[in-house]
């Protein structure tokens, strides 16, 4: 999921640094002759990869000791009907828009956060979270790519709108590291019809195929990247890349957003490698599942089958 500071350009080649998420994030998703499937509800669904994924993607799937990671596999019959869940309010601001560049990981789409001009209030947050940022996660192929699923069932990319307690902490780092600092709003996207804001992105990514590479974005509204329907999932969880902290309330959106295949498929133009560096497709830039334990998965609708309630 999220990104932070903490994955600088300079700070992916550093051997100590490498070696430390390397065991911090987690096995990628491998062949279906190899799957390497985890979950603590049951079986999961077996996602394939080619060896494309990101070169860290080695080691224990778990960090030692924690105990509210992300991401996870969402079981609707488990999940808890809870009336006190508000619904979701969503404010952003176009002219916040900064840029989008080339993480090395995904491509991220950064907002002016200085003011209270831009984010969301309501559902299960005490109080009102800036947008900082939002980035997607996506497959080497449409059968899989997102970082969260939903009985077992994967989606071909996830959208992220990061945000931050302004109202606790001074600034998006300190509320990385920080109790309830960061909510993060997840959106599937399946494949369907033409979503036309977002070609606006699509038309921009050739110019930060490499790592490292920025340009500048005018105006854009990331609540047209929603779906209509806000009804949602939430838990409390953690980043799903270094340092992986468990600051999140994560607000998973029930409704899928449709985009079209050529759309896809041109996030999968981009690459991990930097000019001069081999060549490696942006491919596969999701964190394997993470165990549940002790959490509740509260949903802000009643499921299909009468749940439970609080």
């Amino acid at each position: 999921m999220l990104r932070t500071p903490v994955l600088g350009r300079s700070l992916w080649k550093s051997s100590n640094f490498s070696i430390s998420v390397k065991r911090m994030w987690g096995t990628p998703r491998h062949h279906p002759l190899r799957p390497e499937r985890r979950c603590s509800q049951g079986p999961c669904v077996q996602r394939s990869q080619t060896d494309t994924g990101h070169p860290l993607w080695k080691g224990p799937v778990s960090v030692p000791g924690g105990t509210r990671q992300s991401p996870i596999n969402i079981r609707c019959r488990d999940s808890v009907y809870d009336l006190r869940l508000k619904p979701l309010t969503v404010s952003y601001a176009a002219e916040s828009c900064l840029y989008v560049w080339n993480t090395g990981y995904f491509f991220q789409v950064e907002f002016d956060d200085s003011t209270e001009g831009s984010g969301i209030s309501g559902g299960p947050l005490e109080n009102h979270y800036r947008l900082k940022q939002f980035h997607f996660h996506w497959g080497a192929v449409d059968a899989w790519g997102s970082e969260h699923t939903v009985d077992d069932r994967a989606y071909p990319a996830e959208l992220h709108l990061v945000h931050w307690n302004a109202a606790k902490y001074r600034s998006y780092k300190e509320a990385v590291l920080g109790e309830s600092g960061l909510a993060a709003i997840g959106v599937f996207l399946q494949l369907g019809a033409h979503r036309e804001p977002l070609q606006k992105l699509v038309e921009v990514l050739p110019e930060v195929k490499h790592k490292g590479a920025q340009v500048a974005m005018g105006p854009f509204q990331p609540s047209c990247l929603l779906p209509a329907c806000r009804d949602y999932w939430t838990y409390p969880g953690s980043l799903t890349t270094p340092p992986l902290t468990e600051s999140v309330t994560w607000i998973i959106l029930k409704e899928p957003v449709q985009v079209a295949r050529n759309q896809l498929a041109a996030f999968r133009t981009l690459l991990f490698s930097a000019p001069g560096e081999e060549e490696k497709a942006m491919v596969n830039n999701y964190r394997p599942l993470q165990a549940l334990m002790n959490r509740k998965v509260r949903s802000s609708f009643r499921p299909v089958e009468e749940g439970t309630r609080f």
